[in-house]
């Protein structure tokens, strides 16, 4: 049975939006016939149940990246499970919340952040779904979707809460913090933020042909301000106490606007990646391989056109 037939998804709903919770956000409340679903995936199991319901009329699926308590390490985040599964259930648009550290002195603690690129400098993680029997090479220069950013720092300012828009953000491998060395060779990058785990979850999502868009969380200054005491996880834990509360309020108005928008591939063609990335014959993708990757190639494979209206 596939992971919509298991939940008993309407199949009329074309849109469902996911939602990330990072450090200090682990559950949502104020989601209207909220149901816990389990999902399992060809690559394991995601982070934690699913909460599925709505806000408004609008499907929306939460999931926390971390495990309810906090259980997960970043290096150790399911990341292809937690994409799979918001894809089975029929995510269209992924608004992903994140704990952050400042490379900035004008992004102090409780700045909310809309970065527009990343830098990778994780190495332990698994990045693709791609491999054992299929190859593909989705482009990602513009690595979070315009439109859903847009969305966002629109929910955002209707309730007050102002975000720094644009700017780099350095993927780190953690778990431990970063070094003073390792601080001031990413501000010399000019790199605005720092954190652990924006990636491989936009990489994914764009070879999953979702809509990303990721929102940081300024909870210190790492450890490169001689003025503010180093970053720990207790300082952390403290700051998202209070700035979780912000990024919940938020959510109602991003699922309004979202609600609102055109069904349809945005256009930068987020909904499009897999259109001329995958190198493989078709001919030769075996049918394990289609099964195992059914939810991320079924428009590929069955040729629809990419809706680009808006």
């Amino acid at each position: 049975m596939s992971a919509n037939e298991a939940i008993g998804l309407d199949a009329n709903k074309k849109r469902r939006l996911g939602i990330i919770g990072g450090s200090g956000f682990y559950n949502l409340p104020g989601l209207e016939n909220a149901r816990t679903v389990s999902v399992s995936t060809p690559f394991g199991e995601p982070s934690d149940d699913l909460i599925l319901g709505d806000i408004g009329t609008l499907p929306i699926a939460f999931l926390p990246r971390h495990g309810r308590g906090h259980r997960i390490l970043p290096t150790e985040v399911n990341v292809r499970a937690n994409i799979y599964a918001l894809k089975s259930v029929g995510c269209t648009e992924i608004v992903s919340f994140s704990a952050a550290g400042s490379l900035a002195a004008g992004l102090p603690p409780g700045t909310f952040v809309l970065p527009t690129q990343f830098i990778d400098r994780t190495f332990a993680r698994s990045k693709t779904f791609f491999g054992d029997g299929i190859v593909g090479h989705v482009a990602f220069a513009d690595p979070v979707c315009n439109r859903l950013g847009d969305v966002v720092n629109k929910a955002a300012s209707e309730i007050d809460i102002e975000c720094a828009r644009g700017g780099s953000y350095v993927v780190m491998e953690g778990p431990q913090f970063s070094t003073r060395a390792e601080c001031e060779l990413y501000r010399s990058w000019g790199a605005s933020i720092i954190g652990m785990t924006a990636l491989p979850e936009a990489k994914l999502a764009r070879e999953a042909e979702l809509c990303y868009t990721l929102v940081a969380m300024v909870t210190d200054f790492d450890c490169w301000h001689d003025e503010v005491k180093d970053v720990t996880a207790h300082t952390v834990a403290e700051t998202m106490a209070e700035i979780s509360k912000q990024a919940l309020s938020m959510v109602a108005g991003i699922a309004s606007h979202v609600s609102q928008m055109p069904v349809g591939a945005c256009e930068q063609g987020c909904g499009c990646a897999l259109d001329g990335a995958i190198m493989t014959d078709p001919a030769a993708i075996s049918p394990q391989v289609e099964e195992r990757l059914a939810p991320i190639l079924n428009r590929f494979k069955s040729m629809q056109p990419c809706d680009l209206s808006l």
